[in-house]
C-alpha cells in the first residue's frame, strides 16, 4: 500500500515564516548543522555563520573583507566579478569546499577564513562557471559547471548544452557527464544509486545512474519535461519528494515519487513571470528582464535546505535576499553526508 504523501494538500503558511540572519549578501547556498548553526554563502567572498542564538560572524579571507560594499546588478549577477561563493559543502574535517561563481574555480576554506584554490582548469581548459559541489557518503565531491559562455546569461537564449558534471576523488578531477543546459545543483537519492541534476536553462530535472567507479549513465528526464520556470536548487525529503526552487519566478515546488508536480509556496509576480516566460520561449531574454522579477520572501529563490535536529526546519537561500526565510515542514529532509559527521 502506498503511504499517504504528507505534501499533498499542504502549502507553506506564510504567517508562520520566520527570517534567519540579517544583512546577508547573496546567500545562495545554505548549510545547516545539527546543533542549529547555519552557514550561508556570502558575496563578500566567504560565508556567514549564524549561531542558534542569532549572532553572526562573517568568515572571509582577509583581502576579501574589503569588498564588503554594495555591487550593482550588472557587476554581481551578469559579469559575476570578484569572489562569489555559490555552492558549498562541508568536508569531513569541517572545512568548506566552495564552487566560486565569480573566480570560476573550486576552493577550500577553513573556519578561520584561510582559503586555497584547488583548481580553475580541467582537461587543460578554463573551468567555466563553477556552480555547485556535493559530498557523498564515500567522500567524493560532485561538481557542476553551468556553462563556459561569457557572460553566462548568453547561454540561456543560446540553449547552450555546454554544462557538465565533474567528479573529484582519489583519482583527481575528471568530467563524468556533459551536454547539460545550465547545470546547477545535483543531489543523490538515499541509496546513492541516482544522481539528480538541475538543468536550469532547460527548465527540467534529469537523472543518471551512478556506477561504482563514479561513472554516470542512463540519463533521463525526471518529472515534467518543462517545469515552466527556471529550477535552481533542490533537496529530497524522507518520503522521496524532491523539493525544487524556481529562481526569478520565486516558487517552491515538489516532484512526488509518482512524478506529480505540487506547488508548496508561490511568491511570484504573475505579470513579471509571464513576461519572463515569453522572452525565454522567444530566446530574447535580457538581464534587464531578469532583474525585473523578484518575490518578497526570498528574492530570486535559489536553494532549499533541511535543518534542525529533526531535519524538519526548512531554509530558503536566495540570490538577492538579505535573510533566510525559514519554516517547518510536515516531513523530515533526507540527511546529507555532513550530517553523519556530527554527534
Amino acid at each position: 500500500m502506498t503511504r499517504n504523501n504528507p505534501l499533498r494538500g499542504w502549502q507553506v503558511d506564510r504567517a508562520a515564516v520566520r527570517h534567519v540572519g540579517r544583512d546577508l549578501q547573496r546567500p545562495e547556498c545554505v548549510i545547516a548543522e545539527r546543533d542549529g548553526t547555519v552557514w550561508a554563502a556570502d558575496a563578500r567572498g566567504g560565508v556567514m555563520r549564524i549561531a542558534p542564538d542569532g549572532s553572526q560572524q562573517l568568515v572571509v579571507p582577509g583581502p576579501r573583507a574589503a569588498a564588503a560594499g554594495e555591487v550593482d546588478f550588472q557587476q554581481r549577477y551578469v559579469a559575476s566579478r570578484g569572489s562569489l561563493p555559490n555552492g558549498m559543502a562541508l568536508l569531513q574535517g569541517g572545512d568548506f569546499i566552495i564552487a566560486n561563481w565569480g573566480t570560476d574555480s573550486v576552493e577550500v576554506m577553513d573556519r578561520q577564513g584561510r582559503v586555497r584554490r584547488l583548481f580553475d582548469h580541467i582537461d587543460g581548459q578554463p573551468l567555466g562557471k563553477a556552480n555547485f559541489v556535493l559530498r557523498d557518503s564515500r567522500n567524493r565531491i560532485w561538481l557542476t559547471v553551468t556553462t563556459r559562455m561569457q557572460p553566462w546569461t548568453d547561454s540561456i537564449n543560446a540553449r547552450a548544452r555546454d554544462g557538465y558534471i565533474a567528479l573529484i576523488d582519489a583519482r583527481g578531477v575528471r568530467i563524468v557527464a556533459d551536454g547539460f543546459e545550465g547545470t546547477n545543483e545535483v543531489r543523490l537519492d538515499a541509496r546513492e544509486e541516482w544522481l539528480y541534476v538541475v538543468e536550469s536553462n532547460g527548465r527540467r530535472i534529469s537523472r543518471l545512474r551512478v556506477g561504482d567507479d563514479g561513472s554516470l549513465a542512463g540519463r533521463e528526464v525526471y518529472g515534467p519535461s518543462d517545469l515552466g520556470a527556471f529550477p535552481d536548487g533542490f533537496a529530497f525529503d524522507g518520503f522521496g519528494n524532491l523539493w525544487i526552487t524556481l529562481v526569478m519566478t520565486d516558487k517552491l515546488v515538489a516532484i512526488t515519487p509518482e512524478g506529480d508536480l505540487l506547488t508548496l509556496l508561490d511568491d511570484s509576480d504573475p505579470v513579471a513571470a509571464a513576461r519572463l516566460d515569453a522572452h525565454y520561449r522567444d530566446r530574447t531574454l535580457t538581464p534587464e528582464i531578469m532583474a525585473a522579477t523578484a518575490g518578497t520572501l526570498a528574492p530570486w529563490m535559489a536553494s532549499v535546505t533541511f535543518g534542525g535536529r529533526d531535519l524538519r526546519t526548512v531554509y530558503l537561500g536566495s540570490l538577492r535576499g538579505t535573510s533566510l526565510p525559514s519554516f517547518r515542514s510536515p516531513v523530515a529532509g533526507q540527511p546529507l553526508a555532513h550530517w553523519h559527521d556530527q554527534p
